[in-house]
């Protein structure tokens, strides 16, 4: 039995883990291998307030803005509060964070952090590693948490669900007590007994044709935690970067909303610029708006993609600023350094996700959950570029010292039973699952991607009713395998935020409906709020 069981290996996990004692047996599960996590693949970087010009008031303002009227304020402070600390301590951990000037440092420091600008930021705030943030922060703590003794990171093993007292049939208060799990290297279904548990399985992004994510972006933390009896909120609100590369190899190639901040502009195929036309902050408004534009145009005027233009700045500025960026669009045959890239907005970021507090805590006892998997009100109706990293960061500082305090306890002491395959056969019928799983993505992006319409979410709701009872029924009598888990968390996580999108009779943030276009000054400060026992 584990003190802490760890369900994700990015930011959020990591950082958890390196911050509790080495007296804690703490155990960190990868569904793939430690670095494969939406983490690694952040581009921009991570905002704080280190300049002397900024203010703390000014970021929190500024989110509050972009998150159009539904982030709660204590969230927000919370959060921005915790940025300079969280910054110096990646520094400690090793993160390579660029430098203003390389010449006069010989190892980087607070003082010397290059920082950019990024949507809805009104001031220079963002801290980043070349174009590659998120690979040297994963990198970093990947690291460290190997050389700590009190902490086994295991890859390759996937949650199939959470145990929970309730679940035993147990009376009383609620406590989850650990999770079944299937070990790829043994092909096993395993029970892992933890004290504390915390879900950091990122966003579900992966439930839309068209994202930024990679493939384990499944939303399994979300549809994890509903499973057991936790509240979910705001699940409408699926964010959309507005500058994936369009090519057909590209796979979740995203253009760093960085390279806008540097100077970017969007052009329309005559080569004209259209986001003034849409918000006067151009290309630097909150990406909701951003993307909104691109999708108005691409669809009046028939065309594929649109185009990012940064080829008016110096080349070797953009191949020292941007060198991921610049080597993966050349692979594909784009010189950003003299042309326009082809670009389409792609889904993105989960802004809802399962309820907690400000220490992480959901409202089942000894269950956390953090990072995009979690709904703190950080981000309300639209994430500010770069906040979540920070808030991956916070959180899992926030969620150590809690679990610090709470070391002691005693917990239910209850006889978890083994995993039952005696009913079950392998199936013979994987395309089942493929096709399941691309008929969800395609009418995900159809019916409820970034213009929606009531029919077009009614159309969407029948659809996913009629394929969860075809996925619930092939889970019943088929021997699960890491498709199947994430082809029925895909699925609940699609009814979730059909069911969100339904309630909410108005456009605002990234929800956006032709049938309620203005915002309802009568939600503001409301949430979509389901709960489980509520909304079965």
């Amino acid at each position: 039995m584990y003190d802490v069981l760890i369900i994700g290996s990015g930011a959020a996990g990591l950082t958890l883990a390196l911050n509790l004692p080495k007296n804690l047996q703490v155990v960190v599960l990868s569904k793939d291998t430690l670095t494969k996590s939406n983490t690694f693949y952040a581009q921009g970087g991570i905002s704080a307030v280190l300049d002397n010009t900024d203010s703390q008031e000014a970021h929190i303002q500024d989110t509050l803005k972009a998150g159009a009227g539904l982030c709660h304020e204590e969230a927000v402070r919370f959060t921005v509060e915790g940025g300079k600390k969280s910054i110096e301590w990646l520094l400690n951990k090793g993160v390579a964070f660029t430098q203003e000037s390389k010449q006069t440092q010989t190892s980087p420091s607070i003082e010397n952090l290059h920082l950019t600008q990024e949507g809805g930021h009104s001031y220079r705030r963002v801290a980043h590693a070349e174009d590659a943030t998120g690979k040297a922060i994963q990198t970093s703590l990947v690291k460290q948490a190997q050389q700590r003794s009190n902490i086994d990171l295991l890859t390759h093993n996937i949650v199939i669900d959470l145990i929970t007292v309730r679940k035993l049939g147990g009376k009383g208060q609620d406590r989850c007590l650990g999770a079944y799990v299937l070990n790829h290297h043994t092909n096993k279904i395993e029970s892992i007994k933890a004290r504390f548990i915390i879900l950091a399985t990122g966003g579900a992004s992966k439930v839309y044709l068209y994202t930024s994510n990679p493939d384990g972006a499944s939303g399994d933390g979300i549809a994890m935690a509903w499973r057991a009896g936790c509240r979910v909120a705001n699940m409408e609100f699926m964010q959309f970067h507005p500058t994936c590369l369009y090519h057909p190899q590209a796979k979740s190639h995203l253009i760093t909303e960085a390279v806008r901040g540097e100077g970017g502009k969007l052009l329309l195929p005559n080569g004209k610029r259209f986001m003034p036309s849409f918000d006067p902050r151009a290309e630097l408004a909150p990406r909701d708006i951003v993307a909104r534009a691109i999708d108005h145009e691409m669809k009046r005027l028939g065309i594929d993609s649109v185009f990012l233009d940064i080829s008016h700045k110096p080349a070797e500025f953009i191949r020292t600023r941007f060198p991921n960026v610049y080597e993966s669009c050349l692979k594909f045959g784009y010189d950003m350094t003299t042309e326009p890239v082809p670009v389409v907005p792609a889904a993105h970021y989960t802004c809802g996700g399962v309820v907690t507090d400000l220490t992480g805590q959901t409202n089942i006892n000894a269950l956390y959950c953090i990072g995009e998997a979690s709904f703190t009100g950080l981000h309300g109706a639209n994430r500010m570029a770069s906040n979540s990293l920070l808030e991956c960061i916070v959180f899992g500082k926030a969620v150590s010292n809690h679990i610090i305090s709470r070391q002691h306890e005693v917990i239910p002491q209850m006889t978890i039973p083994s995993w039952d395959e005696s009913r079950v056969i392998d199936s013979d019928e994987q395309v089942v699952i493929s096709h399941n799983w691309d008929e969800i993505r395609r009418f995900m992006w159809d019916y409820v991607g970034i213009v929606r319409t009531t029919k077009r979410l009614q159309r969407a709701q029948h659809r996913i009713d009629l394929l969860q009872q075809e996925i619930n029924d092939y889970y019943s009598h088929f021997r699960v395998t890491k498709d199947l888990i994430e082809l029925r968390n895909l699925a609940l996580v699609a009814k979730l935020i059909i069911t969100s999108a339904l309630q909410r009779k108005e456009s605002r943030g990234l929800h956006y409906t032709l049938d309620y276009p203005i915002p309802d000054i009568t939600l503001e400060q409301v949430d979509t709020i389901l709960d489980p026992y509520l909304n079965s």
